[in-house]
């Protein structure tokens, strides 16, 4: 079923003003990626997942769940010590969710073998499909090309989200995978991979475009988005500031959330114009609407 779905958006968690999590629009956000036939990744780095307390992040996960929604749920686990991300496994695979996504370790930069001891460790532990994640401009580190080699017969072990910006890397990855599928994790760059492998996104952009990110992935992998379109300008627009500030901003926006708070240490008010964004949005709509 999951290799099903070509797109895959990266969830942004809507908060109140007061920080806390707001439920009725976080089920507003899960119905609308589900009418527009998205998987749904919850508690990414987009959904700021480390930033939230473990209560809260179980919460999103029961509440989630409990809506029975048709299309399949991958949970992010991410962090840098191994028996506190072992436990998040262990507690995940107690739910019926359908995949996870496994970050590089953060922060600590391990080289091969170290990569490949937490990933083996997090591998064995699952119960559920795994994608691996090489994501340089978070972790400080990309994910090492020989550990993909070593684990890509793993039986977990379903697929990759690549988003070091690099076509070169890219492909790498796709080489090194033995067959798995490799997702871009870069909007923007979808085109620039279908070349070389690219089987599906893994989006930001889709938090405020879901069926219009869907159809842009759709033309992307059949090689049928003909230029000029807007897609690269305008995807890039999300990132004029830190990741999901831009996508809360625009939601906001758009009236589909009440307030673009985000965890500290990110600010919304570090996104200091909005003229970009909703140009950007402009654009995508008017694409949308002329393919109609």
């Amino acid at each position: 079923m999951i290799n099903n779905y070509k797109l895959w958006t990266a969830l942004i968690t809507p908060l109140n003003e007061d920080g806390s999590v707001n439920y009725d629009e976080l089920t507003l956000l899960l119905k609308q990626q589900e009418e527009a036939r998205n998987g749904i990744l919850i508690l990414g780095s987009t959904g700021e997942a480390l930033n939230l307390s473990l209560d809260e992040k179980k919460k999103i996960i029961e509440h989630t769940l409990k809506l029975e929604l048709e299309v399949p749920i991958m949970c992010g686990v991410g962090g840098i010590n191994i028996d506190t991300t072992n436990d998040w496994v262990d507690h995940l695979n107690s739910k019926n969710i359908d995949c996870y996504l496994l970050v590089t370790p953060l922060y600590a930069k391990p080289g091969e073998e170290g990569q490949t001891h937490w990933f083996k460790t997090l591998l064995d532990k699952a119960t559920k499909p795994c994608m691996l994640y090489n994501i340089p401009g978070r972790t400080g580190i990309s994910l090492n090309v020989n550990t993909v080699k070593t684990l890509a017969t793993h039986k977990n072990f379903w697929s990759i989200k690549e988003a070091s910006g690099s076509v070169d890397d890219f492909k790498n990855y796709v080489e090194a995978a033995n067959g798995k599928p490799v997702y871009s994790g870069d909007d923007p760059m979808l085109p620039a991979y279908v070349p070389v492998g690219a089987k599906g996104l893994v989006s930001v952009a889709s938090n405020v475009w879901p069926k219009q990110t869907n159809l842009y992935t759709q033309l992307a992998l059949k090689n049928e988005l003909q230029s000029p379109h807007p897609w690269k300008e305008s995807s890039e627009a999300l990132f004029c500031a830190s990741n999901p500030v831009p996508a809360k901003v625009l939601l906001k926006e758009l009236g589909i959330i009440s307030s673009a708070k985000t965890k500290a240490p990110l600010s919304e008010k570090d996104l200091k114009n909005n003229n970009l964004i909703l140009e950007a949005n402009k654009n995508i709509n008017d694409w949308f609407n002329s393919r109609k």
